[in-house]
């Protein structure tokens, strides 16, 4: 399975960062740094929520109704003449269900790490947070998810299965952040002190972070 990185290298990605740059008004170039910090720092809220039999069973009814892919059959359609409201209350919804009370410190260590404000940042995740659940919505119906260890499998090959421990913790580490933006500095030492490798997320996360 695709990681959820290689998707947004696709096509159908170019197409999203496009979209959410136009409909948001954001440089392209920062609405696709900040999509490719936040969406696997969604998924790994998603993965923590899914470990428990009512979050699981949350976030598999929402996939089978609302998020079932079918917002990714017309993304010209939604992007042209702007996003509907909608669609960014959703949003806003589903960004305050998979990250509660962290949803600030989250959204104001990627602007700093971007080069935009929380605000803005906040805009390109209302957008974003909808196309990511049909993602999964579309990879759940594939793979017939029917029970939590299916969605817990499916939402860690998203992440990339095999991601590196430090990863992992960066990850985290982003999610527990309180805002005040110097845990990402330690954490991005720590997740690319040493690290020559340009594959995967360690080496994605170096380019964005210029080291």
């Amino acid at each position: 399975m695709a990681g959820i990185l290689d998707l947004l290298n696709s096509d159908l990605g170019k197409n999203i960062i496009s979209g959410v740059s136009g409909s948001t008004g954001t440089d392209q170039n920062k609405t696709s740094s900040v999509l490719t910090m936040a969406l696997p720092v969604l998924m790994k809220a998603m993965e923590r929520n899914a470990s428990t039999p009512e979050g699981a069973q949350g976030l598999m009814g929402a996939l089978n109704s609302k998020h079932d892919g079918s917002i990714l059959d017309n993304l010209g359609g939604l992007f042209s003449g702007g996003v509907d409201e909608e669609v960014k209350v959703d949003g806003d919804k589903i960004l305050g269900h998979v990250l509660g009370q962290k949803r600030q410190g989250v959204e104001q260590v990627l602007g700093q790490k971007a080069g935009l404000d929380a605000g803005s940042v906040a805009n390109i995740l209302k957008v974003a947070a909808p196309i990511l659940m049909g993602i999964l919505g579309k990879q759940s119906r594939q793979n017939n998810v029917s029970s939590q260890s299916d969605l817990s499998g499916l939402l860690g090959g998203l992440l990339g299965g095999s991601s590196t421990r430090n990863e992992q913790s960066f990850l985290e580490k982003i999610l527990d952040a309180d805002g005040d933006g110097s845990v990402v500095d330690d954490v991005a030492g720590m997740v690319l002190g040493g690290s020559k490798k340009k594959g995967g997320l360690g080496g994605l996360l170096g380019g964005l972070f210029g080291r």
